[in-house]
């Protein structure tokens, strides 16, 4: 079941965001975090209208993705960036993909005209999950950032929500 989140479910947000932070360079941060600081990330983000949602089965969070603004400047108020995350013993089975296409339903309600998806360029199983999704590669930019004593590159896809051919156009 894929629903909106509570401020109950920032544990099991934290292990699955701490899990990501100590063994994968899908977040490029480097320090944990508790439930409290979930819990205000939740309800910050809902308090702006932006969605976390959380994939629920059995009572336990798998899983959970967000977006928010892409860029701070007025100019990009359309434009949002997202993040999923799942529990390692959740990855495959399509529950990655479900999370993104609820959240992409979101998007397209809150009249979002194109979301940005940025992943470490080695990250091949979620490169090919937004390509399923119809995020196309924008580009990399190369030894932006750093993990693990290493350099990483990072690659820019984006999914365009709507045909509008100006901003003033109705969706």
């Amino acid at each position: 079941m894929i629903r909106d989140a509570t401020p109950e479910d920032a544990e099991e947000i934290a292990k699955i965001y701490n899990h990501a932070v100590r063994e994968t360079t899908a977040i490029w941060n480097e320090v944990e975090v508790d439930a409290l600081n979930r819990a205000e990330w939740l309800m910050a983000r809902q308090a702006q209208g932006l969605p976390v949602l959380v994939l629920d089965e059995g009572d336990t969070v798998l899983g959970y993705a967000s977006y928010g603004p892409f860029r701070p400047q007025d100019g990009f108020h359309a434009t949002v960036e997202h993040s999923v995350y799942l529990a390692e013993r959740a990855r495959g089975g399509g529950r990655g993909r479900a999370l993104m296409e609820q959240l992409i339903a979101y998007a397209r309600a809150a009249e979002v005209h194109a979301m940005v998806a940025a992943v470490d360029a080695a990250n091949g199983p979620s490169i090919r999950l937004h390509e399923r999704l119809g995020f196309q590669v924008i580009g990399t930019l190369p030894q932006v950032g750093q993990k693990f004593g290493r350099w990483l590159d990072l690659t820019l896809m984006q999914l365009t929500l709507d045909d509008r051919e100006s901003p003033d156009q109705e969706v």
